[in-house]
């Protein structure tokens, strides 16, 4: 049986959910909305019974979308060792100018990596010549996935440190 593609209708459909779901976070507060009005001296506070600072979460969430970003472009990205490459050691930003650097890089490498899937196309869902199989599809929904995942937690962060309403 011969193989269909799919329409180019079904296609933009898809890559527009996916880009809601990164964006938007659809059925989850997206991420601006949980990182928006931060008491700044809250960032490098670890909550009783916590892992992670706000601080860490977020550029957790920068390091990996970045891995996968680059991952996806081409064969010559090395990632990071896991895990301690994908966490920051230190609970406070390094610098003053750290967090609005690290938001800037979360936004201009999620827009990088939406136009991707625009240029992919209905290649989106073939798998890359290197790796073990994944594909820009699978790379979407786990950007998207991991992405939902941490964002919950620096909502639940803020509320415990009394910043969330």
């Amino acid at each position: 049986m011969k193989s269909k593609s799919a329409t180019p209708d079904a296609i933009n459909f898809v890559i527009s959910e996916l880009e809601d779901f990164l964006e938007k976070g659809n059925a989850h507060v997206p991420f601006e909305r949980a990182v928006k009005g931060v008491d700044q001296k809250l960032l490098g506070v670890v909550p009783p019974g916590s892992v992670y600072s706000i601080w860490q979460l977020v550029e957790h969430i920068r390091i990996t979308q970045w891995d996968i970003l680059e991952f996806s472009k081409g064969p010559d990205h090395e990632s990071p060792p896991w895990p301690e490459g994908y966490w920051p050691k230190e609970a406070v930003p390094p610098h003053a100018h750290s967090w609005k650097e690290t938001l800037d890089q979360i936004t201009n490498d999620r827009k990088e990596f939406i136009q991707l899937l625009h240029k992919a196309g209905e290649k989106m869902y073939t798998p890359f010549p290197y790796g073990d199989g994944q594909s820009l599809f699978r790379e979407a929904l786990v950007l998207a996935d991991h992405n939902s995942y941490h964002t919950a937690e620096i909502v639940l962060t803020r509320r415990v440190l009394g910043n969330w309403g």
